[in-house]
């Protein structure tokens, strides 16, 4: 039994310099991505498009707000009422507003970097398969990267078409 065992801790660091083991930064790959790069533009127009409607529907409750004011004292209790609903449903609305454009925007967001990342761990597969590693990691998780690690970052770029 103690011979099994001792054997076991003898062959156990051979197999461990068997192992190849690389590193990509995940980071410089999405950077470099011209998928990511329209992403960026696709939300920024997105977001200054629904900016922008936020921006004109503000306005617009702010002078009806503004006339409003102006001519309280000379309405009927029944249209100052009505008013009154009428600018609380349009604030309402503009909040339901600002609230749809932030989901609608985290959402192509989201899609958009899963697209990304699926292409990114397709591409560190075909990697990891052509160059026999046994294991590849994020290079931002790792607190320490010994020399005989090995940095496939730039095959990734080239698989994604990054550059």
């Amino acid at each position: 039994m103690k011979k099994i065992i001792f054997a076991m801790l003898l062959a156990l660091p051979m197999t461990m310099f068997a192992q190849k083991i690389g590193h990509v930064n995940i980071d410089a790959v999405v950077q470099g991505m011209p998928e990511y790069t329209a992403a960026q533009t696709e939300l920024q127009n997105l977001g200054k498009q629904l900016q922008d409607e936020f921006q004109r529907k503000q306005t617009d409750l702010q002078t009806k707000s503004d006339a409003y004011e102006k001519e309280k004292a000379t309405l009927s209790e029944t249209l100052r009422t009505y008013r009154e609903q009428e600018l609380q449903k349009a604030y309402t609305e503009l909040q339901q507003f600002a609230q749809t454009s932030d989901q609608e925007l985290q959402k192509l967001e989201q899609t958009k970097m899963s697209e990304i990342q699926e292409k990114i761990m397709k591409a560190v597969d075909e990697v990891g398969a052509a160059g026999g590693f046994t294991y590849i990691l994020p290079a931002g998780a790792l607190a320490f990267i010994g020399a005989s690690a090995t940095d496939i970052t730039d095959q990734v770029k080239a698989k994604v078409g990054a550059k």
